[in-house]
């Protein structure tokens, strides 16, 4: 990653020659997968949270083949005990969720037990704040650390807490998210406010923008934490379409 910015400033230089790439608008939608549920990450993270609520979560998962299920990293090993013979359902924890403040020696440690748990995926709240005031050496080297001590096949999904940022510090946030080659750029935590489809259309078209990405979802939402999981299962089950690119995260 030797072509990788070194400070602030050639950050900033970065970012604004990739955002003069991002078109205003997509000129086109992607189409619908055939198989959503396949694209849903089942969470359970609004607490109190009691025991057999989990195992509650995991079987849904289980009855409606979801990707993973989403847990505070107390519940990982639980979760894994219930999925040990469900081989298509991943478990998905969250780091420094929701605030993302933590440092990235919390953050490292939380990785490597929740993985060490038995966690397949990780959900992992970027500093926005730091965002927020041009930090972005010190997003970028966190956000790598976590990816350095999580290596492949875990998959690291960055939560970029989109209701609290520009426009153009979400552009900001989604190309350093790239360069940090994580699999997945997730809007919100849920806990602050979802996401717009303008929104999720701004972080799938700069993602495309940055080229240099190997990693990188090329186009659409390709996976949807969320809570809502079953009902949205159902609707698919009865005939129901949902609205093109409203694909965003919620808990």
């Amino acid at each position: 990653m030797s072509s990788v910015p070194s400070t602030d400033a050639e950050w900033a230089a970065l970012i604004s020659n990739v955002r003069e790439k991002v078109p205003e608008r997509c000129l086109s939608q992607p189409a619908i997968p055939l198989q959503v549920h396949r694209m849903i990450d089942h969470t359970l993270l609004k607490k109190p949270i009691e025991p057999d609520q989990i195992d509650t979560l995991c079987q849904e998962a289980i009855d409606h083949d979801f990707a993973t299920v989403c847990v505070w990293p107390e519940y990982v090993n639980r979760a894994a005990t219930y999925l040990r013979n469900a081989p298509n359902t991943g478990i998905a924890c969250v780091v420094s969720f929701p605030e993302g403040t933590n440092d990235t020696a919390d953050k490292v440690q939380e990785a490597k037990e929740a993985i060490s748990q038995g966690a397949t995926e990780l959900d992992m709240v970027i500093n926005w704040p730091m965002l927020k005031n041009g930090g972005y050496t010190s997003v970028f080297d966190d956000i790598l650390a976590v990816r350095r001590a999580a290596p492949s096949p875990t998959i690291i999904k960055c939560i970029l807490e989109a209701s609290q940022l520009t426009k153009d510090e979400l552009i900001a946030g989604t190309i350093i998210c790239c360069i940090a080659e994580v699999e997945f750029v997730k809007t919100s935590t849920g806990f602050k406010g979802g996401a717009d489809v303008n929104q999720v259309n701004v972080m799938r078209l700069t993602a495309k923008a940055s080229v240099d990405c190997m990693r990188m979802i090329k186009s659409g939402a390709t996976r949807i934490g969320t809570s809502a999981g079953v009902q949205i299962a159902k609707a698919l089950d009865e005939g129901e379409i949902l609205e093109q690119g409203a694909s965003h995260s919620v808990t």
